[in-house]
């Protein structure tokens, strides 16, 4: 030691702790002034009332979504904000979209039957009535063994199912799934993050050893979990290999109904207990793919009460009008982006984002209008306050999310990089961070740091002044399924935020229930004032937020 050195106590060290947070500065009267604007004079449910009631659902494709992008542009271009536009992100496919239906049960006694058409899939070309038949693809039993990523195992299930069903199907209304089994619901429809699950959520996962694979893989691990634990840590890219497999699969099931006749094909969901309706889709949107026959996804109480009739062999006929229109004229997918124009440092650019969207049952409200209205409301906010950032703003909306995320994996390729050679464009290096929106409609609890221990003091800082309005929570976990990964796979700040659950995966997500009425509107006013708060500071920040290493290339497996 040397002489005059003072060398601090423990006490003193652990005081510094605070100070070293607080030199992340946060500039507290702009923040009131967001506050304020978002709380006092929000239009948020404004955004929302126009993406849903008015121009949802937004199918990738399909006139819904054209018109909800056309009215996102027009409404950024009245506020003042020039640079508003549609950008091509790439190819997509048909559009499609339901037309008219209705549904219902004629014999053994009348009943209006209520359902939603699957995606992609075809129309009735009129009323027609035929009897229903029960020919589940798995049993009950069956589906509790599946295994979604096992392609040879369901390749092989349709070719027996098709071997089984020959000549019985013709003429008929195929019940498709087993009988339905519910059980009694015990747990919340909804809920809040309480105190317990917070912690929960920030508290570190326990450390596993990385998943060696292959680009693109030969095959999976025989152990179910471990093949489920793989495709997680994996790319979208690399799980497209699997997708495609999995649409073949689906393809040949839906080509031998249409060869033996099928009028339609019912499905149900067993989540969709008390009365609500999940459906996706059943058809291919790619051009010249092949278009199923009607399918129809019912709720599991009426699915369940035609199951019975059609297994005790009591006659039970169905009419159904189904009418849908496939959209040829546009194949190629485009983007909502829009610039603020920065200051000194205008080349640099903060993002943020939401996916315009939706599925069809409902009018995507909670998935994913709601992240938007939040997202255009926050870009409302900037502009009226007229605040000036030393960085640009960009905002946006993407296209294709539900089909895999294809709106922002398209913009990252063309802007920032590759996600499989790892190539950087030029615009890589000049994009601070980007923020998204996508759990639904609850309020913001925090943020998920997606590994990057870097940023953790100063996502504290900027969630400082939320504190009070419940939002304080960083996990250093990461979350995957919406289009922060897009920008994560190419080494760049991608962030999701924590939200409150609600009711968004008991009943709205993806369901005939995703509307207007499941929005809570507190809850998007304070994630407006949130998010416009730290796009603020990202775009003011002295410095561009700190980064993970670059990933390395995927290794592609030699033929």
């Amino acid at each position: 030691m040397k002489a005059g050195v003072v060398v601090p106590s423990l006490a003193a060290l652990l005081s510094l702790a605070p100070a070293l947070r607080a030199q992340e500065a946060v500039d507290l009267a702009t923040v009131h002034r967001i506050k304020r604007e978002a709380f006092e004079n929000s239009k948020v449910m404004d955004h929302l009332f126009y993406l849903t009631d008015v121009n949802g659902p937004r199918l990738t494709g399909s006139p819904g979504y054209r018109a909800a992008a056309d009215w996102s542009v027009r409404t950024l271009k009245s506020w003042g904000i020039g640079g508003a536009r549609l950008e091509d992100w790439g190819a997509f496919g048909r559009g499609w979209a339901v037309t008219r239906f209705s549904a219902h049960l004629k014999e053994p006694a009348y009943a209006p039957l209520y359902g939603v058409p699957r995606a992609w899939s075809g129309g009735t070309r009129g009323p027609v009535s035929a009897p229903v038949i029960a020919a589940p693809l798995f049993t009950a039993a069956e589906i509790d063994r599946e295994d979604d990523y096992d392609i040879p195992a369901l390749t092989a299930r349709i070719a027996r199912f098709a071997r089984e069903q020959k000549g019985r199907l013709s003429g008929r209304i195929v019940l498709i799934e087993p009988l339905p089994e519910l059980t009694l619901p015990t747990g919340p429809a909804g809920e809040r993050y309480d105190g317990g699950a917070l912690q929960a959520i920030a508290a570190s996962p326990e450390p596993q050893v990385p998943v060696a694979y292959e680009y693109p893989l030969k095959g999976l691990p025989e152990d179910p979990k471990k093949r489920a634990q793989l495709l997680e840590t994996l790319p979208d890219e690399v799980g497209e290999e699997y997708y495609a497999r999995w649409v073949k699969a689906r393809d040949a099931l839906y080509a031998f109904l249409r060869e033996e006749g099928v009028v339609a094909v019912l499905s149900s969901d067993a989540r969709g207990s008390g009365g609500i309706v999940f459906a996706t889709l059943a058809g291919s949107w790619e051009p010249g793919g092949p278009t199923p026959p009607p399918v129809i996804a019912l709720p599991p109480e009426q699915y369940g009460r035609l199951y019975r009739l059609a297994d005790r062999k009591i006659p039970a006929v169905v009419e159904l009008d189904v009418e849908v229109a496939f959209y040829d004229e546009r194949p190629r997918g485009q983007n909502v982006i829009a610039d603020l124009p920065g200051g000194r440092k205008k080349d640099e650019v903060v993002m943020l984002g939401a996916h315009l969207d939706s599925w069809h049952g409902g009018t995507g409200a909670t998935d994913n209008a709601a992240g938007c209205a939040v997202v255009l409301e926050a870009m409302r906010i900037l502009k009226t306050l007229g605040l000036r950032t030393d960085r640009t703003v960009r905002l946006a909306l993407w296209d294709g999310e539900e089909q895999g995320l294809f709106g922002s994996r398209g913009y990252v390729r063309a802007h920032f990089g590759d996600p499989i050679t790892q190539a950087k464009k030029p615009g890589h290096r000049l994009l601070s961070g980007y923020f998204n929106v996508d759990n639904g409609t609850g309020k913001i609890r925090g943020v998920y740091l997606e590994g990057n221990d870097m940023v953790r003091p100063i996502f504290e800082a900027w969630l400082a002044p939320f504190a009070d309005l419940g939002a304080s929570t960083l996990s250093i976990a990461a979350t995957r399924d919406t289009d922060h990964v897009s920008f994560d796979g190419v080494g760049l700040p991608g962030f999701q935020f924590i939200q409150d659950p609600l009711d968004y995966s008991t009943r709205t997500h993806h369901s005939d229930l995703d509307v207007y009425d499941h929005v809570q509107a507190g809850d998007l006013m304070q994630a407006s004032a949130i998010l416009a708060s730290f796009v603020y500071n990202a775009a003011t920040r002295a410095d561009m937020l700190p980064r993970k290493p670059q990933p390395p290339p995927l290794p592609r497996a030699t033929p």
